[in-house]
């Protein structure tokens, strides 16, 4: 989002005396966009918010210079060098603290199919956050599964909202009680309210539910000006960058050695209950379009 990035691109400006013209929109969008363009793209950098996006148009970029993704941890690293994680992010259930008692919980994402979720789970189907989330559940567990979970969703009710912010205010002004969502975003709302009554959790470990995902960029690969590009995405890399993105940004650092962000999951707490599932894999972005086409989705 504008809020949040605006500031690292404005500093980066100021370090590096390179002026940087930004073009904000939705993740599917704009991979779309870029895909159109081809060779007459104007663009420079993608900056996207997940794996699934950034690997699905990998071809459209230039390689990256090896020593640009070794300082990453290796559970957000593009061994392909098409492209950098800038960001760690972990899909989490979003709850009312004043409706949901500790037997309402549900213990995997399959459970919100059940009877007892009828009209209670808010989702957000255009959103790439989601769309990177169903990928990764195809991946995991293949396209019919993919495809009973998400008919099951919609025969109990789900309610389709615009992004993730708008499901945990829906849940705090009483329209629904969970919602699907990445882990930064609550903390936002805490911020300015304490009292704030939604409060977030995961599902059992291992669960497809808990998809930990990456926002990254790569170099657009007819850009006329990739040294700069490549100088970005190494900015986004800093110690400096990083701190600001965790700490203000309520994410995970990619780098490791980093003060760590007091409200998040401890990173080795989400190691153990994240999925196995490969960020590589989760790129058939197409694929899914499809998918949520054909259930009525899009």
């Amino acid at each position: 989002g504008e809020a949040l990035v605006s500031p690292i691109i404005a500093e980066f400006e100021r370090a590096s005396g390179i002026k940087v013209n930004v073009r904000f929109g939705g993740t599917s969008e704009l991979a779309a966009l870029l895909t159109e363009e081809g060779d007459q793209s104007p663009a420079d950098v993608f900056w996207a918010q997940d794996g699934g996006a950034l690997g699905a148009i990998s071809a459209l970029f230039a390689d990256l210079p090896a020593e640009i993704n070794e300082g990453v941890s290796a559970e957000f690293r593009n061994n392909n060098n098409k492209w950098a994680p800038t960001s760690g992010r972990s899909r989490t259930l979003v709850y009312s603290t004043e409706r949901v008692t500790d037997a309402d919980m549900p213990a995997t994402i399959a459970d919100l199919t059940n009877e007892k979720y009828k009209g209670r789970v808010a989702w957000a189907p255009t959103n790439g956050s989601f769309q990177a989330f169903v990928t990764a559940f195809r991946v995991a567990h293949g396209d019919e599964a993919t495809k009973e979970w998400l008919e099951g969703m919609i025969a109990n009710g789900a309610k389709a909202y615009r992004n993730n912010g708008t499901q945990i205010e829906a849940i705090a002004d009483g329209e629904v009680d969970f919602g699907l969502v990445n882990n930064y975003y609550l903390g936002r709302y805490i911020a300015r309210d304490a009292k704030y009554p939604v409060a977030q959790t995961h599902f059992a470990a291992g669960d497809i539910g808990n998809l930990l995902n990456v926002a990254g960029a790569g170099v657009v690969a007819v850009s006329d000006n990739q040294e700069n590009a490549r100088k970005f995405i190494e900015y986004l890399l800093s110690p400096a960058a990083q701190q600001y993105i965790t700490t203000q940004g309520n994410e995970y650092p990619v780098i490791p050695g980093l003060i760590a962000n007091p409200t998040l999951e401890p990173f080795e707490k989400l190691q153990e209950i994240s999925p196995k599932v490969d960020i590589n894999q989760i790129s058939d972005l197409d694929g899914t379009l499809e998918l949520l086409r054909q259930v009525g989705l899009l």
